[in-house]
């Protein structure tokens, strides 16, 4: 039952120093700091459940997204969680089309992301209220209910409320067997974690062979960073290819490095390492680029994944109206929250395009696992082509990390959206004043 009027919106500005491993480092962002606003609710409810939401950053400009946070709270103070959960729609749309603030969005960029925080702390509050993982509230959902809580704003051409709800009520038939499937094989995963651009052969040797040879998951998938020379790339793919074998799926990622025709030209010159997909090959925003891209490279057996920086369900709908994707990447803090999630979902089950969610960040597997578990049990019903990404490092931060079996994700039994993070690393890591920034500050500060 849901309870409680919230009395309570707090923001923390936590950032991880990763950049000093290379871990995370790309084509485009080369020295990335794993950080998030961390939004924390509370309410005047007797249970005392906190809800906490992440949205993700790489260091600099996190404190901007908290004060937008702190801009929106004003939408989120002093209601009931009853009435807010109660018209989900309703109060989306309030977030989303403040008179004001809509005009530095809409529907994207940093009010976007502070929107998903804050919506994903009460998703979690909701879920840790009714007792179950969120993966669970969703699947436990009935249709209606969860069609009420998508805005189908700018999507009805491509998806209604009707749609939606005819996809959901397929998906009702099967959905205990393919629950009991999840609980007992979990989700297939893929590795980014073994080819950082910023690390060195020995690094990306050692981590390629923890991996394959090493480790007891069993790894099959995984994926590598190109795009900053063609030359380094090719001898790292045929590095990475001849560790892993033929038999084993590679995926390349460029993260938005290059103009259309150079994505094409860069491709053909890296088809002969077999990748299933490259990822971001140019501008997020580039939907008919995109599209080139995708018809390009059909002849080379190369797909075209993106997703992780799409500001909204609207570019989401255009990439599936343009055939410019092959994989279709959510990610659970760039869109507003689980809501908009649920449309880009039910619009890739409409397209047939399998979502393969990105997951590259602090906190992104502890959530989107709920997100990708729910989509196969109702919506889905396949894993054809489908995987999701995952990244082995700062689980050790979040009270209820992922947990990885097999090279699959186990679906999560703790109450909530499995985003609050431990109360001692949120302190050590909290921005400027955290014990661990004001060692690194300080010893910035005497090396100038």
């Amino acid at each position: 039952m849901v309870r409680g009027r919230v009395s309570r919106l707090s923001v923390r500005d936590v950032r991880f120093p990763t950049s000093l491993g290379g871990h995370g480092s790309d084509a485009m962002h080369t020295d990335p700091d794993y950080s998030a606003a961390y939004v924390i609710i509370e309410t005047d409810a007797e249970d005392g459940l906190k809800g906490y939401g992440i949205t993700f950053t790489l260091g600099k400009g996190t404190e901007v997204v908290v004060c937008a946070v702190n801009a929106l709270a004003h939408h989120v103070l002093n209601k009931d969680l009853k009435d807010i959960v109660g018209d989900f729609r309703g109060f989306y749309r309030q977030l989303t089309s403040d008179g004001q603030l809509r005009w530095i969005g809409p529907e994207k960029g940093v009010v976007h992301l502070a929107t998903a925080a804050v919506l994903n702390a009460v998703w979690d509050l909701w879920a840790k209220q009714e007792g179950k993982p969120l993966w669970k509230l969703l699947v436990d959902m009935d249709p209606r209910t969860l069609v009420s809580c998508i805005d189908f704003r700018y999507i009805t051409d491509v998806l209604t409320e009707e749609d939606a709800y005819e996809i959901l009520q397929k998906g009702q038939v099967g959905k205990k067997e393919r629950e009991g499937h999840m609980l007992a094989h979990g989700y297939p995963a893929y590795t980014t974690s073994c080819a950082w651009l910023g690390y060195s052969d020995d690094t990306l040797k050692q981590m390629v062979l923890l991996k394959v040879a090493l480790s007891d998951i069993n790894w099959h998938r995984f994926k590598v960073k190109v795009g900053a020379d063609v030359q380094d790339d090719m001898r790292r793919c045929r590095l990475i290819r001849d560790m892993i074998g033929p038999e084993n799926t590679l995926m390349m990622d460029a993260n938005q490095r290059w103009d259309v025709p150079e994505a094409v030209e860069w491709m053909s010159k890296l088809a002969e390492f077999k990748p299933l997909w490259i990822e971001e090959p140019t501008s997020p925003d580039d939907i008919l680029g995109h599209a080139a891209i995708s018809k390009a490279l059909v002849p080379l057996g190369i797909g075209v994944a993106t997703g992780e920086q799409c500001h909204n369900r609207v570019i989401f709908k255009q990439l599936l109206q343009a055939n410019a994707l092959q994989f279709l990447q959510i990610d659970s803090c760039r869109l507003g929250s689980v809501n908009e999630n649920l449309s880009v979902l039910l619009m890739a089950k409409k397209f047939e395009i399998p979502v393969c969610p990105h997951a590259g960040g602090v906190g992104l597997c502890e959530l989107v696992q709920h997100l990708i578990i729910f989509d196969y049990i109702s919506v889905s019903a396949s894993l054809e082509n489908r995987m999701c990404e995952y990244v082995d490092h700062l689980h050790e931060h979040f009270k209820y990390p992922v947990k990885i079996r097999q090279a699959s994700y186990m679906p999560p039994m703790d109450a909530g959206y499995s985003t609050e993070m431990k109360e001692e690393s949120v302190k050590k890591h909290q921005y400027p004043d955290g014990e661990v920034w004001k060692k690194l500050l300080a010893t910035q500060e005497n090396q100038v």
